[in-house]
């Protein structure tokens, strides 16, 4: 009787690891880039055109080196991005940069759950069958070319923006979106429709929040800061009608670039009409289910539409009203629990440590000290150079932290500086949030942005080289707005400066 066990020596050799030499190489970079800040000399102080110092602490330091290495293993995408997110909890907790209490406490923060929320809600979508039905309507109306199926999807998708949180828009759009893609004829195989179809999904989501104050919290909170400045208020209309053609301008920028770049494989899928008019008469009449996600997410709209008008419920915090909907998903029976394991936890981790290293920026001193620092160098630029310097700043920041706390980072600033440069405080707002509500660059500059990435259509280094481009027109069609747009709408551009 012959033994047919192998010898543990070649067992261990058939038994290698799967090492990635590139991949590797860069996760071994970002860590000896956090190492080099964190052990480096103390920075030189911060100063503000008053005088006021801003020391970087041990800390503080260790933060802009965390947050660096964060950055290059989420773009080249080294390791999962979850656990990217999972190392910054970890690597603030094991270099004492932040007590463990607090950075892991972040995982778990309001707006967290509210993506968490919005994914639960497209997943409702799709088990209850609702989400083809939509996407067969759609179909119907745009036709079989392709590019005005990329138009349709996006020009909806900006649409939704204006009336809801953009990252319950992308959650809701997302499963239409993939029902439509499998009409393509390419199954799960990544195609330039497919990439063009998601990323434009996740770009126009940002370009149309930026419309009205229902689009995202970056509008609210901008207001606030700006009416405890100058004790002007914000009217909802007044955002509109100084964003309104800079939203729907781009998107129609990046339907025009994605079309363009990204120009799919087939120019038009013959026979779509007849097909979609097929699988839309095998659904058959609305079912309850159906009947009662629509009713939910429309009492979720009504009720986040209203929270800026009804002083009962502005105290109410948007997560908590959006976990409602969670909670009635699974009391009514549209969702089970088998269920939550389709929830993409990857891209619930990624906004997790997304939060931790945004929080960890603010609470230890470095985003101030980065902001002051940036802005100092544009003290005696042009009023326009200082401006675009404002919004670039913004837009490099979102791209990592939460688009509220790069507002909340740079406007104290920014408009303390603008006073003494002549510079109006509306034209900084403004430029602030045009840049805050358009992150292209990062998976994490958006939520919209990662449950796009959910697809696997696209990889991020894929992202980051379409959003290189996209942000540098943003800063144009943003400095062209400045110049002709906002002045000729009555927009204050300079003032006597003190």
């Amino acid at each position: 009787m012959t033994d047919d066990r192998l010898p543990q020596s070649i067992t261990l050799a058939a038994e290698r690891l799967p090492i990635d030499p590139k991949k590797t190489a860069i996760l071994l970079f970002g860590l000896a880039v956090f190492l080099a800040i964190y052990f480096s000399p103390p920075w030189a102080v911060a100063v503000d055109p008053s005088g006021k110092e801003f020391v970087l602490s041990h800390e503080g330091k260790a933060a802009i080196g965390l947050f660096l290495m964060a950055g290059i293993w989420w773009v080249f995408e080294v390791i999962p991005i979850g656990v990217t997110a999972l190392a910054i909890g970890i690597f603030q907790a094991m270099f004492f940069i932040r007590p463990a209490k607090e950075a892991f406490h972040d995982f778990m923060d309001p707006s967290v759950m509210f993506i968490f929320g919005s994914i639960v809600i497209g997943l409702a979508f799709t088990k209850s069958g609702l989400t083809k039905r939509i996407a067969y309507r759609m179909l119907v109306v745009v036709g079989e070319r392709t590019d005005r199926i990329l138009l349709g999807a996006m020009v909806v998708t900006a649409a939704l923006a204006h009336l809801m949180a953009h990252t319950a828009v992308a959650a809701t759009m997302f499963p239409i979106l993939l029902a439509i893609y499998a009409l393509y004829g390419e199954g799960d195989r990544p195609t330039n429709f497919g990439k063009a179809l998601f990323i434009g999904m996740a770009y126009s989501a940002g370009a149309g929040s930026i419309i009205t104050f229902l689009g995202a919290a970056r509008g609210p909170a901008a207001a606030a800061m700006y009416e405890g400045f100058t004790g002007h208020h914000i009217t909802f209309f007044q955002l509109t009608e100084y964003m309104f053609l800079i939203g729907w301008g781009m998107v129609f920028i990046i339907w025009f670039y994605l079309k363009t770049v990204l120009k799919p494989e087939k120019a038009s899928i013959p026979g779509l009409r007849e097909t979609v008019a097929r699988l839309a008469g095998q659904i058959g009449p609305m079912t309850l289910k159906e009947k009662l996600v629509i009713l939910i997410v429309a009492a979720l709209v009504v009720v986040m539409s209203t929270k800026s008008f009804i002083p009962l419920l502005a105290p109410i915090d948007r997560a908590a009203v959006i976990l409602t909907t969670t909670l009635l998903f699974f009391v009514l029976g549209v969702l089970t629990v088998k269920d939550l394991e389709e929830i993409p936890w990857n891209i619930v981790l990624l906004f997790s440590g997304a939060m931790s290293i945004g929080f960890c920026l603010w609470n230890t001193g470095a985003a101030e000290w980065m902001a002051v620092n940036w802005l100092g160098l544009l003290l005696d630029a042009h009023w326009w150079v200082f401006v675009m310097g404002i919004a670039a700043f913004v837009l490099i920041m979102t791209n990592f932290i939460m688009n509220v706390a790069a507002i909340a980072i740079v406007l104290p600033v920014a408009l303390v500086i603008a006073k003494y440069l002549g510079v109006a405080p509306e034209v900084i707002v403004y430029s602030a949030l045009v840049t805050a509500g358009m992150p292209f660059l990062l998976l994490i500059g958006a939520a919209p942005n990662a449950i796009a990435y959910d697809a696997k259509q696209f990889t991020t280094a894929e992202f980051f080289k379409h959003g290189i481009p996209m942000s540098i027109i943003l800063l144009l069609v943003l400095g062209l707005a400045m110049v002709s747009l906002w002045p000729w709408l009555g927009m204050p551009i300079l003032v006597n400066p003190q």
